[in-house]
């Protein structure tokens, strides 16, 4: 995938959003590109959940630019797209199943494709056995599992998640991002809201890091690390590392040994540098300031402490 290549399947350009006289939104300009998982991050009341409702048009925007497709969202648009909204929204008196089936069938599937579809969703998630329970008395993990299925049932082109694994435990967490990664490994689009770091690492192609309805970091993940972070090295050596002007040891154990470069030298040439001197390195790694520290950095206004 060539990002930022043809037209952006979602644009948004100088928008800019008002309560009242609280401004919420200001100037805020991104793209998220077919096929791209783009994250989209930033603390409560930063303006996340304002943007994607004024996106999909539940909201109105005071000015600027929201599309999808090229053109102002609207219900009746030809556009797959699935929508997973921080607050849950189901039928709680009805049976697990007839839920999924109701809507599957407002998603075009015929009875038949909705129920076997709901029913092998419904294996995979692990609660089969609450088919033809009330959606009530399910836990909040179970039927937020019902509602993401009920998002991806119609394999969105477009797929908006606002706090997918909210709530949820680790072992639960993880099955869903499976189920987020095969969707975006099948082509779909994903514009996915989170406060899980490790998961946007790992899954998303870009981020745009919102504060106070501004745009403080947009690009790459590497970018933002690079922006924003430093790169340290962690080393497995025999011995001790010698005293240099190249690099600045961070930390020292038996174990692993990591430093940072001074200005003006690289890896490359630290490493070639122990070689010269006799060290024995036994691995070399270069390790980048996560996600997560820079949103510290970022959302608690603290500089970014020395990786330990």
């Amino acid at each position: 995938m060539d990002l930022g290549q043809g037209e952006p399947l979602v644009h948004v350009q100088d928008f800019q959003m008002s309560f009242g006289s609280t401004k919420v939104i200001e100037n805020l300009s991104f793209d998220v590109y077919q096929g791209e998982t783009f994250g989209f991050l930033g603390s409560n009341g930063s303006g996340k959940t304002t943007t994607i409702r004024s996106l999909l048009g539940i909201y109105q925007a005071t000015s600027g630019t929201l599309h999808i497709g090229g053109a102002p969202f609207s219900p009746d648009r030809n556009i797959n797209l699935g929508y997973l909204p921080e607050e849950r929204g189901l039928y709680k008196k009805e049976v697990t199943l007839d839920v999924m089936v109701y809507f599957g069938r407002l998603k075009g599937l015929s009875k038949v494709n909705a129920v076997n579809w709901s029913m092998n969703f419904l294996e995979r998630v692990g609660i089969a056995s609450r088919a033809k329970v009330r959606l009530d008395k399910l836990s909040s993990g179970e039927q937020q599992k019902v509602q993401l299925g009920i998002t991806i049932m119609n394999d969105p082109l477009l797929l908006i998640l606002d706090e997918p694994t909210k709530g949820f435990d680790p072992v639960n967490r993880r099955l869903l991002m499976e189920i987020i990664d095969e969707q975006r490994i099948a082509g779909t689009t994903v514009l996915m809201v989170t406060h899980q770091m490790e998961e946007v690492e790992r899954l998303c192609d870009r981020v745009l890091l919102l504060k106070d309805g501004k745009a403080r970091a947009y690009g790459t993940v590497s970018q933002v690390q690079d922006e924003f972070g430093s790169t340290s090295i962690d080393i497995e050596l025999l011995g001790e590392i010698p005293l240099s002007d190249s690099y600045r040891v961070l930390r020292s154990n038996p174990d692993i040994t990591q430093i940072v470069a001074s200005v003006g030298n690289t890896p490359e040439s630290i490493l070639k540098e122990l070689v010269l001197l006799g060290v024995q390195v036994k691995s070399f790694a270069e390790k980048k300031t996560s996600l997560d520290e820079i949103f510290i950095h970022i959302y608690g206004d603290e500089p970014i402490k020395e990786m330990t």
